[in-house]
């Protein structure tokens, strides 16, 4: 979730500790502080008062700064930081209720001593798997971490390792090769991990703004963009979902190779084996600059070999960089803008019919999705959920052997031929089509004939679905549905469906309006309700060129009461007309839609079709 729907979502006092953060970057002259200081300008009483919209901004320019707070933080040795963010930054973890977050605390905790038990006796065990170089490297960076944070108990002093200690560590597990996860087990086999409090813990995370906790819903929420930081800090350098994607695609024999390397057990299946690599924390530029490659493959065979992988394994072309390190780069900005992207590549409601339809066919995948993102709820499969936890279409047919894939693509007759994954998402395009192709029958509400036609909603759904549809169809006329400025002027009272920003300060107010009954006729309400929109307006110095009203249809009483209106400039649409409308357009010579046009008090569809040809 992103941080600004967040903070939409927070009192001001659960907001305060990020703010706090963030005040005190401001106050030490942060790098960019010229663009900060302009966002500020417009608020006379500081942070504490500028939209939650800007806030986000300004977390984005400070980014750098915080990053080096939660840093700072590592150097308190029992903060078991290392250990909450790993858990918090995995796929699914950004939202959680506070029993859930504590179980996977005390299961982390738990797995983590059992391993550090596993490693213990490897380390020391001459007919163990593990390679001598490692068994050296172990105990190199085990005895410097010993001396780093026992030496302050021999100069009587509270245990901890200094800002110049950690950095000298830093560089050697690097130098050493040691992946994130093998750094975990060796430090807490010398300071022991043991269960925190887990209102202490969330109290902790909150306070150095890593977390937002929020009392009503006893809900943690981690900010996508905290989440692409924690990652930065913990060196992870894609998430879990492009790292297994990547992983996917190479042969059993190399996933095996690279397993060896880092002590997992070759014996576990191919899928499972990738799931070990991943939670190992193996670093991504490592495994492409070294551990994907049969041994000694040239720089050249390297280069082949990573730009086959992108080009017909991930379908990403012309990766940047001539060496081998800036095209790896180039493939994680890649990853970066690929997570950014608010886009889920298919329409919400494609996404809805696909995971209904996966659900049907593949009965079993709910559970695996729930444990693969350990998700609280019981039943995941819903578009808005998951995209929450910013898990996509493409993320979910990731997780889907190859073999159910294929058993998929037959029972709901997808293109055989070429890349399943890239075809099952074509097939589910072209749902807002569907959607629109039934706009009249959303609008009248029609349930049965929106279900003979493909279409699965609930009633309760239809509304929004309508408005939804109604803003597709402006937008694709060439205007501009500016969502930014209608929640400025929205408050709890007053909510305009839709607005049309035509600049210089004129805006066209759209009102969505479904019935079941035949002929709208309740002009006196919706009267109230537009002219009320239209003060709002005007108390913000807007001219409005012009109020639509889209229904179904609309009784003659309802078009005379309307005609009858000397306070408000409105037209009547219904549904089929617009649409139309939206078709004419589409042949036409026209750009944007003349707006001149919506002139009549009941728009006149054959006049304005006429127009559009000429």
């Amino acid at each position: 979730m992103k941080l600004e729907k967040i903070l939409d979502k927070l009192g001001s006092i659960e907001k305060n500790s990020f703010i706090k953060i963030i005040d005190n970057i401001i106050s030490k002259n942060p790098k960019n502080s010229k663009e900060i200081q302009k966002i500020l300008s417009s608020s006379d009483k500081g942070l504490k008062s500028v939209d939650n919209q800007n806030i986000s901004r300004i977390f984005e320019l400070t980014s750098g700064e915080f990053q080096e707070h939660i840093k700072c933080e590592f150097q308190e040795i029992t903060s078991q930081l290392d250990i909450l963010i790993d858990i918090i930054i995995r796929d699914g973890n950004c939202i959680m209720k506070q029993d859930w977050f504590s179980r996977l605390y005390e299961k982390e905790i738990k797995h983590l001593n059992s391993r550090i038990k596993n490693l213990t006796t490897d380390s020391s065990n001459d007919k163990s798997e593990l390679s001598e170089t490692k068994k050296r490297d172990y105990k190199i960076y085990k005895a410097c971490l010993h001396t780093a944070y026992h030496n302050d108990i021999e100069n009587n002093r509270d245990s901890r390792i200094s800002s110049d200690e950690l950095s000298i560590i830093l560089t050697l597990s690097k130098q050493l090769g040691l992946s994130q996860e093998e750094i975990k087990l060796i430090n807490y086999s010398i300071l022991p991990a043991k269960t925190i409090d887990i209102q202490e813990v969330i109290k902790g995370l909150k306070n150095i703004g890593i977390i937002f906790f929020s009392n009503k819903e006893n809900t943690i929420y981690v900010a996508d963009e905290m989440v692409r930081m924690l990652r930065r800090v913990r060196e992870k350098e894609v998430a879990e979902k492009f790292y297994r994607r990547t992983l996917k695609l190479l042969r059993e024999p190399i996933i095996n190779q690279i397993a060896r390397e880092h002590n997992i057990d070759r014996k576990l299946s191919y899928a499972q084996k990738i799931e070990e690599i991943i939670k190992e924390g193996v670093s991504f530029t490592n495994l492409l600059l070294e551990d994907i490659y049969k041994p000694g493959s040239t720089l050249t065979d390297k280069k082949k070999t990573l730009n086959e992988l992108c080009e017909k394994g991930l379908n990403i072309s012309n990766l940047k960089g001539s060496v081998l390190e800036e095209k790896i780069n180039s493939l994680i900005e890649h990853f970066e803008n690929v997570e950014r992207d608010e886009k889920v590549g298919i329409s919400l409601d494609g996404f809805d019919k696909l995971l209904t339809e996966l659900n049907q066919s593949l009965p079993k995948l709910n559970k695996q999705i729930k444990e693969q993102f350990e998700l609280q709820e019981e039943f995941v499969l819903k578009a808005d959920f998951l995209l929450d936890y910013n898990i996509k279409p493409r993320d979910i047919l990731d997780l889907i052997v190859k073999t159910d894939l294929t058993i998929f693509i037959k029972d709901n007759g997808i293109k055989q031929r070429g890349d399943d994954i890239l075809n099952i998402l074509e097939h589910y395009k072209d749902v807002e089509n569907l959607y629109l192709e039934n706009f009249e029958n959303v609008a009248y509400r029609n349930l049965n004939l929106l279900k003979e036609n493909g279409i699965t909603v609930k009633e309760s759904e239809l509304g929004l679905k309508f408005e939804e549809l109604t803003k597709i169809i402006f937008e694709g006329l060439g205007f501009n549905v500016d969502d930014t400025l209608k929640n400025q002027l929205n408050t709890k009272k007053d909510m305009i469906d839709i607005l049309l920003n035509l600049n210089n300060n004129e805006i066209i107010i759209v009102e969505c309006k479904t019935s079941k009954e035949r002929g709208y006729n309740k002009f006196s309400t919706v009267s109230r309700q537009l002219k009320s929109y239209q003060n709002v307006a005007l108390k913000n110095d807007l001219r409005i060129v012009k109020i639509l009203l889209i229904a179904p249809e609309f009784s003659d009483d309802f078009v005379t009461d309307c005609e009858m209106d000397t306070e408000m400039n409105l037209s009547l649409i219904t549904a089929s007309t617009l649409l139309n409308i939206l078709e004419a357009f589409k042949t036409s010579k026209y750009t944007e839609f003349p707006h001149v046009l919506f002139r009549d008090i009941i728009i006149n569809e054959e006049r304005i079709i006429k127009a559009l040809s000429k």
